[in-house]
């Protein structure tokens, strides 16, 4: 018959007391954007001079390579095959054009970007000086640069109604932005949308590890170029690569890629974040972190300088990208 009697365990004084456990924390770390961060971290990294060297000399050595060959390979051709030798030599000319049409095509790009950037310093100098006629200068040729735009037709057509009775340079400049600029920032800043709210639906519902990174560094790249193409009309390859690397650099000298709590709040309202799981809160502050890129990127690539405390903010950028996405 076994004994229901209770057992009494004896325990040695020395033993660990509830009391001087620590306590548990009320909630968990705040998610960080671990992903974007790595993103503009990567993007703003600069090689060094040997990495550059070394790059350089091995593309340089790969296309003489490829040159001899190429040469040796279709004089065979035509010593032994003449017709198929003469075949092989009019698709490297050919190839040749192409990628002499490709280099034309990015030094365009970098061309107006550089017309940009002169445009940005001319606005900002006028605007600096309050030189009226500097600012009308500026307007005048921000409607040439878009002169082939149809979304600033109707801007175009009534910028100059206007500039007669401005005053000062903030006027005139005012005056650009409702008339002028307003549809090519709606058009950057839904851009920016589509980017962060892929961000963050990427990072919250697929759980592979590099997958949130890839995606943020295929969006960001792709936004960048959007952006230039929306304020300069064109972006080449090497010109977005540059572009991209003078934002991230930006960000990383200004803090701007860490996470506050200011972006926490203005993105979730301070309550949001502690209701739904850790990989939804990095979801949302990897899309917050993708609205701030392109923000920078839309202060880069603007030739007119924003107005100090008219450029979009972050936080309604992301409200909007995100809404009904995440629920309320």
């Amino acid at each position: 018959m076994a004994d229901n009697k209770p057992v009494l365990i004896e325990l040695a004084e020395d033993a660990p007391q509830v009391a001087d456990a620590p306590q548990v924390p009320d909630v968990l770390e705040a998610p960080q954007g671990q992903a974007m961060q790595n993103v503009v971290k990567l993007a703003a990294r600069r090689p060094s001079v040997l990495a550059r060297w070394f790059w350089g000399l091995l593309v340089s050595l790969l296309l003489t390579v490829v040159s001899i060959s190429a040469y040796n390979a279709v004089l065979g051709l035509i010593a032994t095959t003449p017709m198929l030798g003469y075949g092989v030599t009019a698709l490297i000319g050919v190839f040749t054009l192409v990628c002499l049409l490709i280099a034309g095509k990015e030094i365009l790009a970098f061309a107006s970007l550089s017309r940009v950037d002169r445009l940005h310093a001319r606005a900002g100098q006028a605007m600096a000086d309050n030189d009226v006629a500097a600012a009308r200068g500026v307007a005048r040729d921000l409607a040439a640069l878009y002169r082939n735009r149809d979304e600033t037709s109707w801007g175009r057509a009534r910028l100059d109604e206007g500039l007669g009775d401005a005053f000062d340079a903030a006027a005139v400049f005012a005056r650009v932005d409702q008339t002028l600029m307003a549809p090519l920032d709606k058009a950057a800043q839904q851009e920016i949308e589509a980017a962060a709210r892929q961000v963050a639906t990427v990072t919250a519902l697929v759980p592979l590890a590099l997958a949130d990174l890839l995606t943020a560094l295929v969006a960001n790249l792709r936004m960048i170029r959007r952006i230039a193409e929306i304020y300069a009309g064109r972006s080449g390859t090497l010109g977005n690569w540059r572009l991209t690397r003078a934002v991230m650099t930006h960000l990383v000298a200004t803090g701007a890629v860490a996470v506050g709590d200011d972006l926490i709040g203005s993105v979730a309202g301070g309550s949001v974040l502690s209701k739904v799981s850790r990989r939804f809160g990095e979801g949302i502050v990897n899309g917050a972190l993708t609205a701030r890129v392109g923000v920078a990127a839309m202060e880069v690539c603007r030739p007119l300088p924003f107005e100090p405390g008219k450029s979009p903010r972050t936080g309604q950028i992301v409200k909007s990208a995100l809404a009904g996405l995440f629920g309320k």
